[in-house]
């Protein structure tokens, strides 16, 4: 139960916030270095979580999310989806939009 406080605790406090495999700067797996490269032209900062550094998380949260695989992209405390879905997202326009939405939000 603890580690799904601690996931509920990072969720809640970035707004923008990816679980991924590798870190933004050096991904490990060609799914998350998509995703971080889509997240990464809307220009906003966001946070993120190495699974592979966090066998706990790894385990946990494809239960809590249910959803399955990673990378993950959380925004303002939902669950967004995987790589395909982030892409997508980019490609029409709904990313950036999503992405500034949220950001002017909490600039208020």
């Amino acid at each position: 139960m603890e580690i799904i406080k601690k996931i509920e605790h990072q969720i809640k406090n970035n707004i923008i916030l990816i679980y991924m495999k590798g870190t933004p700067d050096a991904p490990s797996c060609g799914f998350s270095a998509q995703a971080v490269k889509a997240l990464s032209i809307c220009g906003e900062k966001f946070a993120y979580i190495d699974v592979l550094e966090n066998e706990d998380i790894r385990k946990e949260l494809p239960k809590y999310s249910n959803w399955p695989t990673f990378p993950q992209l959380w925004v303002d405390g939902e669950l967004i989806g995987g790589c395909s879905i982030v892409l997508e997202m980019f490609q029409n326009g709904d990313l950036q939009k999503l992405i500034s939405k949220t950001i002017n939000k909490y600039k208020k």
